[in-house]
């Protein structure tokens, strides 16, 4: 048997490369994916060298999967052959070494090529109630528990969600669950607008519209949206966040910003009128230890799962295209060249069996 990871060779040059399979040793824990989720925004900048990217190639994309343990080292107490796990950070391949324990990710941000290397853990075990497709989420959907919860939502307050990709779809749930309302979506594409409405968006607007900002004062009674998470990164999109939010409104940024520079004026739309903008990139949160209004990633991965098992969250539903990793080429390809790509794109790497 062979290991057969997908490796960025060159900009958005893909290949299935493959392999021996490593032994587990000490507090190592062998686990073999059955799902890997593509994070298309991320992705693609990374595979195209984008701004704030920052690739060294070759290297092995992907961060989001699911599977099941294998093989155990012989210090290894928590886990146990045929354990199904959340996989994290690992890449998209099929199978990989994962050291027993809690999370950290610590160093991901001052070293950016040591994200598929944490070392104390990044397995979560996943419920018997709980699909593993709809487990391999739960790392993206973790980055919009995030986003979500730096806006402290309250019951009852407007919200918008900018951006209806594989992050925005997360967040609106999350916001949904928190009781905003009305709940408002706003993407480009009709298709993602009409998952948003399936998803418990109680309006969804397209952005482009001449009318948009009419449309958000209408809906909000003039007031504009007390809470916004910006999952575009798009300097255009912020922009349209600052005019439409509230007096005392915030603003998350969930999304990783691609451009260098964006001027505003941060008087009239930031400090003359109270608005709270928060930095909610993933890696903006405790590490170890949780608190109140601080979830480590592993208090979000586990309230994700428990919302799956009581249906009050969705996953695998959004999924546009299960693809063999054997496509990795093409698909990637398609992400170079697609601005607006699928939104649920998942390597099946039971395909590989």
């Amino acid at each position: 048997m062979k290991n057969y990871k997908i490796v960025m060779k060159s900009a958005s040059n893909a290949a299935l490369e493959a392999s021996e399979i490593p032994d587990p040793v000490g507090d190592q824990v062998l686990v073999r994916a059955m799902y890997s989720v593509v994070s298309a925004g991320t992705e693609r900048a990374w595979s195209m060298d984008m701004n704030n990217a920052h690739p060294t190639f070759p290297y092995t994309p992907g961060y989001c999967a699911a599977g099941e343990v294998v093989k155990v080292g012989p210090e290894v107490t928590l886990y146990k052959p045929g354990d199904r796990v959340i996989i994290n950070w690992a890449g998209h391949q099929l199978y990989a070494l994962k050291n027993e324990g809690a999370m950290n990710v610590t160093d991901i941000v001052t070293n950016p090529q040591s994200m598929h290397d944490v070392r104390k853990g990044a397995l979560v075990r996943i419920p018997d109630n709980v699909k593993t497709l709809d487990a391999a989420f739960a790392n993206i959907a973790s980055f919009s528990f995030n986003g979500v919860r730096k806006l402290h939502l309250e019951v009852g307050e407007s919200a918008l969600i900018a951006g209806q990709g594989i992050l925005g779809v997360f967040a609106l749930q999350v916001a949904g669950l928190c009781g905003a309302v009305p709940l408002i979506a706003a993407d480009f594409s009709p298709e993602r607008r009409a998952t948003a409405k399936k998803l418990g968006a109680d309006y969804a607007l397209n952005p482009g519209d001449k009318d948009y900002m009419d449309q958000i004062k209408e809906i909000t009674g003039g007031e504009g949206v007390r809470a916004i998470v910006e999952v575009t990164g798009s300097a255009a999109a912020l922009q349209q966040a600052l005019e439409y939010v509230a007096w005392e409104g915030r603003i998350s940024l969930l999304g990783c910003t691609r451009v260098p520079e964006f001027p505003t004026d941060f008087y009239r739309f930031v400090h003359g009128r109270g608005v709270q903008l928060f930095g909610a990139h993933t890696f903006s949160r405790a590490k170890l230890e949780s608190a109140p209004y601080h979830w480590t990633q592993e208090d979000d991965y586990k309230a994700f799962l428990k919302l799956l098992a009581n249906g009050k969250m969705q996953a695998s539903s959004i999924i546009s295209e299960m693809i063999s990793p054997e496509d990795a080429h093409s698909v990637y390809q398609m992400l170079a060249t697609d601005k607006n790509p699928p939104m649920g794109l998942v390597f099946d790497w039971t395909k590989l069996a």
